[in-house]
């Protein structure tokens, strides 16, 4: 858990290690492979499954709204090679105000 935390204070200095805990749960099995832990924002594929399942189904997202921050959120880990999941879907939710939501 200490690890998924760490990441997503690179971007959150005050990230909530309960929301983040929240989210490791939600992921769950998903986590033990390693491509599965991963986002790859050159994958349109995966990214619409992000957009469906995270941003609809979770997050209670418009299709067009979740799509604009998954975007958003591929421009600010750009410098990740390797985007790890728990801390993309972190920050999705917390660009979209969802975070208390979780």
């Amino acid at each position: 858990m200490s690890e998924y935390l760490e990441d997503v204070q690179r971007y959150d200095s005050g990230a909530d290690s309960a929301v983040v805990d929240k989210i490791v749960k939600h992921l769950g099995i998903a986590l033990r492979s390693r491509d599965a832990s991963l986002v790859s924002c050159s994958d349109q594929s995966e990214l619409d499954r992000v957009i469906e399942k995270w941003g609809g189904k979770k997050l209670g997202m418009s299709a067009a709204a979740a799509s604009e921050i998954v975007s958003k959120v591929c421009e600010e880990m750009d410098e990740d090679r390797q985007k790890q999941r728990v801390t993309f879907y972190y920050l999705v939710a917390k660009h979209a105000g969802k975070l208390g939501d979780l």
